[in-house]
């Protein structure tokens, strides 16, 4: 064992484990698999724990021509979703000896800004933001990118750097790798549901964001509701904010024709607005109106009654994100296949009344 004032190094690891000190660079640089058994593997990594062992990652990087660090650009942290999102990313990033540097969009929800701009003359909002794309080549070794327009982009793939993008359709992607939940799945989830208690008249609070993973969410909704004969469905859009969907559900409620008798949320917080504006026109959840969902924040759980939503598991999906992109840099291929969601069904949902 080596001397308690003395850092162990990678040849003590080596005698510790009974292995060559190539053994054990395949072995902690993860690239052991068809060339060391995984029982050898094992003896490795436990003399390194049982050592303290550390990488030089410094000395690593030099080498490699890497920093070992990767952009996690997502809409602004308006939600614990996010933060998820960026605690998954980074916990892989950190067994493999990456670190994440998260930037959240200037914008709000919407497209982060590649470079400051004017209109008319004057500065626009971004033109205050720092660009954290002006020296990504040199500073960046990947970009793993959610919910992000086309212009900003163009920025990254300016620079060569290797990106993966998170909820963007996989078809018109600019990423080497998309990473996906099986939104279309969730909100079918949640129109079967609704059409299984009974519910014929539906309202469809949609977010007012232009941007994929709410055009699926729209598309799949209409087809599920009018697949099933005498249904109605009406769409009113607000931006993602409970005095803004308060609004337009009250708005909505107002006009005539008979009342929907299911509200389907674009998510929990257009839930939590819709909530305040039922309350103020007197009407009561579920009794007169169902309402749902889509994330399962600690919101739907805060509110009264509870409220019936999809359950999405952020941290997952920024794990798949951050392994999608150790693939690319390493060549493989990702794991395929959409991450699985659950209709959590709460106490916002019943049969509608016979009225």
């Amino acid at each position: 064992m080596a001397p308690s004032n003395t850092r162990p190094t990678s040849r003590d690891v080596a005698q510790a484990a009974g292995v060559s000190q190539a053994a054990v660079s395949l072995v902690l640089g993860d690239k052991w698999r068809g060339r060391v058994s995984a029982a050898t593997a094992e003896r490795v990594r436990e003399a390194a724990r049982h050592l303290g062992y550390r990488p030089n990652l410094a000395a690593r990087n030099l080498r490699l021509g890497r920093t070992r660090t990767v952009l996690l650009v997502v809409p602004a942290l308006t939600t614990e979703f996010f933060a998820g999102v960026y605690t998954g990313a980074a916990r892989v990033a950190a067994q493999h000896g990456f670190g994440v540097v998260l930037y959240p969009s200037p914008e709000g929800i919407g497209p982060a800004r590649p470079s400051p701009t004017t209109i008319e003359g004057r500065p626009s909002r971004a033109a205050a933001i720092p660009d954290p794309f002006a020296s990504a080549q040199a500073a960046l070794d990947g970009v793993i990118a959610s919910s992000m327009a086309a212009d900003a982009l163009t920025a990254i793939r300016g620079d060569q750097l290797p990106l993966v993008m998170l909820d963007s359709d996989p078809d018109g992607s600019l990423g080497a790798a998309t990473v996906n939940l099986d939104i279309a799945d969730g909100v079918r989830q949640v129109a079967d549901h609704l059409l299984g208690l009974g519910h014929r008249r539906f309202l469809h609070l949609a977010a007012d964001i232009a941007s994929w993973t709410f055009e699926v969410r729209a598309r799949e909704l209409a087809a599920r509701v009018h697949a099933v004969p005498g249904t109605e469905l009406r769409t009113v859009h607000a931006p993602i904010s409970i005095e803004d969907a308060l609004t337009a559900t009250a708005a909505a409620l107002a006009g005539p024709g008979p009342r929907p008798t299911a509200l389907v949320c674009d998510d929990d917080k257009l839930a939590a607005g819709a909530y305040k504006a039922l309350r103020r026109l007197g009407l009561r959840i579920p009794d007169d109106l169902s309402v749902t969902g889509l994330d399962d924040l600690a919101l739907a759980t805060a509110i009264d009654p509870e409220l019936t939503t999809v359950r999405l598991d952020a941290e997952r999906f920024g794990e798949r994100g951050m392994r999608a992109l150790l693939a690319v840099l390493e060549g493989r291929r990702p794991e395929s296949g959409d991450i699985p969601v659950e209709l959590v069904v709460r106490g916002s949902t019943a049969p509608p009344s016979a009225s």
